[in-house]
């Protein structure tokens, strides 16, 4: 869902890169391993600020930096009609457009510029989530459809 970036200020306060916009509505995260309550959330300048409840230092929330930050599933918000969490992803099968498969989603990461879905088959393929590869997802039907040649 993000990743504890630093501190900010000295009250504790954390600041998370590129945080998942449902992040902020959850009031439980994971970060390593422990889990914490969510006291404050709030947006500045495009980052994800929060302030949990234990981390009162600025040396406290240090200590927490490059660390993932997760929930459980069960408490974020369903998504809106047409959008999906990746997550929910994990599994599906991955065809291209001729129709051939190409393997199922094994995980997803982030190499920067956009996320990068993992799919294993015949090969391990990493494929960039964007538009121009990703066609469409299918959650019922269980399928992701992608511009992906399958000798590529």
């Amino acid at each position: 869902m993000g990743r504890v970036a630093g501190s900010y200020g000295v009250r504790g306060w954390i600041r998370i890169e590129r945080p998942q916009a449902a992040l902020a509505q959850c009031g439980r995260w994971w970060i390593g391993g422990r889990e914490y309550s969510v006291a404050q959330v709030k947006w500045h300048s495009g980052a994800l600020l929060a302030k949990l409840e234990g981390v009162e230092t600025r040396e406290a929330a240090l200590a927490l930096k490059a660390t993932a930050v997760a929930v459980q599933r069960g408490a974020m918000p369903e998504p809106a009609e047409g959008t999906y969490y990746l997550a929910d992803l994990v599994g599906l099968e991955v065809v291209n457009e001729q129709g051939a498969l190409l393997g199922r989603v094994e995980k997803f990461f982030s190499n920067g510029p956009q996320d990068v879905m993992e799919v294993v088959g015949d090969k391990t393929r990493l494929l960039p989530w964007v538009a121009k590869v990703v066609k469409d997802v299918d959650l019922a039907g269980g399928r992701v459809r992608v511009e992906w040649e399958a000798d590529w």
